[in-house]
Parts: C-alpha cells; structure tokens; sequence
C-alpha cells in the first residue's frame, strides 16, 4: 500500500481491476489506434470474452425505416430490420435492451447511444444472461457506440452501410451539415426529421444547448437541387458563426440576411425560424424570416398557432425582428416545420394544409421511446397522409420544455 493510503485518516481507496473494468478497458485502449475496418473483429472478439457470439451491429439507414448490419470480419450480417416491428428496433427506438429467448440462448439487442441520440443497436447471443452480464453489456455497448462515433470521421463504410438507394450530391451536402436528429437531458429534448432522406437539398436545422439557454433554428433556402444546398450550407454556417459569437436573435438575423445577400444577390433567399429556449424558465423567444408559422402542443394536442411579427425572409434586407416571447409549461411542445409540408398536393391536386397537418399532431398515437419515436411516428405519418410523396423538401423540428433538474446527474452513484 503506498504511503498516502496508510496516513491516519486517509480513506483506503480499492484501485484494483475487475473482469468488467478490464475487459472495457482492454477495448478502449486498443481503440484509440486502431484503423477503422479492424474495429468490427475487435468488438466481436470482446463479445467472445464474456461468452458472447453471433454479433451484429445495426445501423440506422437514412431513410429511418430499417437498421441494416454493418459489413466485417467475423460480424454475422444478416438481413435488413425494421424499426417499426422487430425487437432491434424497439430497441432502438426506446433505447433500452431487449432480450428474445431462443432455443440456443438469448439474443440480446442494446442501442448505441451517441449522447441521447441511437446510431444504432448492437445485437449479440449469449447462452444465458444475469444481472452482471446486463450491467457489463449495457457499458460495452455504450463504448462501442463512442467509437463507431469516432472512427465514423475516418471511413466511409459506415456512411455506405447506411444507404439503400443512390443519393444526390445536394442530399449529401445536407446530411454533412445536420446536427444529430435527437437530444435529450433533463430539461429539454429535440428531435428533427427530414425527407426525402436520398434528395433534401434546401431544408435544414441546427441547435446547441450552451449552459441553460437552448439555441435552435430551421431553415428553407428557395430552390432545388445544389443551388439550394449551397445556400443552406451558407445560411446555417452564418447563423452558427452568430450564436458563437453570443450575438441576440435580431442580430443573428442581419448576420445572416448579409452573409446569403452578398453571396448570391437580391433574388435569392432563405425563409428562417431562429429560436432561443431558456431551459431553467420555459421562457421561449422565437423570430420569423418569412417562415411557417409553429404550433405550441400542450398535452397531445395544439392549442394554438405562434403567431407574431415576421420580416422578410434571410437575404431580402427585412427591417430589424421583432423577437415574440411565450412562457412555456412543463411538458409543452413547439412545432416546426418547412413549407414543403403543408405544400405538397394531394391525388386530387388539394395543398395537404395546415388543418391537416394540426389533425394528423392531434391523432397520433403516442408510444414509448420519447422525441426519437415521437420526431420518426409523425414524419412518416405525415408522409403517408400525403400519399407516400414527397417531391419537395419537408422537414420537422421539435422542442419540448421538460423542465426537470440536472444537477443530480453530476453525482457518481456506487
């Protein structure tokens, strides 16, 4: 025992390496250098370690409707999962485990939680499984969601693995440049959806929570294609480099009227949602460039449209906004959305409509999983509304106001 240890007083701290510390720690050390296609071998060899086998890592494709094995050595790549009916969906949706019996063990589905937000599910047979191995595989799996994360940056196999149909460089462009699609803490969650998955050129969202202020913003550059890709890359880069900066909502506005108006002259433009959430307060701040209007959701249902004073859309030289205020109640949602999805004409010529898209929020069924689900049900029920189209961008953005405390998050529980 070393000398600090054995002072009067001193608490003897046990150092020593359990099987589990030692199994995580073995993978996470080899991790840091090792190249992207040995990652796969590594994770299995892992599972072997606790008498594992059969193992899969699913990821989410991109048009969020299946979980598609990731190719490797010595993964078992099986076929395709849908999210919405199979247990590694549930468990991706719900991010939580779950376990099947089967004749020859359990097959155990764990999500891969990149923060809040599941990149996809690890799956795995064991022979048998206790509360050990559930408390070892939940860590092993949020560790090996950590470097998939990381190592994602280095390879494109990941980004291949995801995709089920070819996708337009503007479509490219735009998943780049997206935050992840869901957030969740204590206070505050958010959950984003865009379609089409394989061609969005336009439509985008950002967000950062910087200490208790949530900063949130949707945007829809004019256009199709690359042209309306490049603008939106240039929008969400202006409005990211204000919120840094720490400037208000008026401000992030001009900053980014003058960044599209001098890039691409007087006769294009993006309309823009900017927003700002203090999440100890419920106070809501929202500005309107020419945007559709959000509906507030207040227990499963809009109670209202936000209405307010709006300006001319990012890159038309509107005066200085008028910032709205709202005191939110815990639990309250504020929805928004892109033109492209009250626009789209149904089969017989009709504009889906704002009506319809306020019926579709109040009939949804509401299931486990949070905003994941929640962001996911009503994007794809939305769609279907819309007779399984989309031949403009359409996207959703979601805050909800949780409102609850932090702060004990902080505490290690032993």
């Amino acid at each position: 025992m070393e000398e600090r240890e054995r002072r009067p007083g001193r608490k003897v701290v046990d150092r020593s390496e359990g099987f589990g510390e030692r199994l995580l720690g073995l993978l996470l050390d080899r991790a840091h250098a090792m190249p992207p296609q040995l990652i796969a071998p590594m994770i299995a060899e892992e599972v072997a370690g606790i008498g594992g086998r059969d193992v899969s890592i699913l990821l989410q494709d991109y048009g969020r409707e299946l979980l598609v094995p990731l190719p490797g050595q010595r993964l078992l790549v099986g076929e395709p999962q849908e999210i919405a009916d199979s247990p590694a969906g549930t468990a991706f949706l719900r991010a939580t485990p779950v376990e099947v019996w089967q004749a020859d063990g359990v097959r155990m589905y764990l999500p891969l939680l990149d923060g809040s937000d599941a990149v996809g599910v690890l799956a795995l047979t064991l022979d048998a499984v206790d509360d050990d191995d559930r408390r070892l595989l939940r860590r092993l799996a949020s560790l090996v969601a950590d470097i998939l994360v990381t190592k994602h940056a280095y390879t494109d196999r990941f980004f291949q693995a995801r995709r089920r149909e070819p996708m337009s460089v503007a479509a490219e462009m735009q998943w780049s440049l997206l935050p992840p699609l869901t957030m969740s803490v204590p206070q505050v969650a958010v959950g984003g959806a865009v379609e089409p998955a394989y061609d969005i050129a336009g439509d985008s969202f950002d967000f950062a929570l910087n200490d208790n202020i949530l900063h949130a913003a949707v945007i829809d550059a004019m256009g199709h294609g690359l042209d309306a890709a490049t603008m939106a890359t240039v929008a969400v880069g202006a409005y990211r480099h204000a919120r840094r900066a720490g400037i208000g909502l008026a401000e992030k506005y001009r900053y980014m009227d003058q960044a599209i108006a001098e890039q691409f002259g007087a006769d294009h433009f993006v309309t823009a949602q900017m927003m700002r959430l203090d999440i100890t307060t419920g106070l809501f701040q929202w500005v309107n460039a020419g945007h559709p209007v959000p509906l507030l959701i207040r227990e499963k249902q809009v109670i209202r449209q936000l209405e307010g004073p709006t300006t001319l859309p990012v890159g038309l030289g509107g005066t200085c906004p008028s910032i709205s205020h709202l005191q939110l109640q815990r639990g309250d949602r504020v929805l928004c959305y892109t033109d492209g999805v009250i626009e789209e004409r149904d089969a017989h010529g009709q504009p889906f409509g704002e009506q319809r898209l306020i019926r579709c929020v109040n009939q949804l069924e509401h299931r486990e999983g949070g905003m994941r689900a929640e962001a996911l049900q009503l994007s794809q029920a939305l769609k279907q509304e819309r007779g399984g189209s989309t031949s403009d961008d359409a996207t959703l953005f979601l805050i909800e106001w949780r409102g609850e405390a932090a702060d004990h998050l902080t505490a290690l529980q032993k």
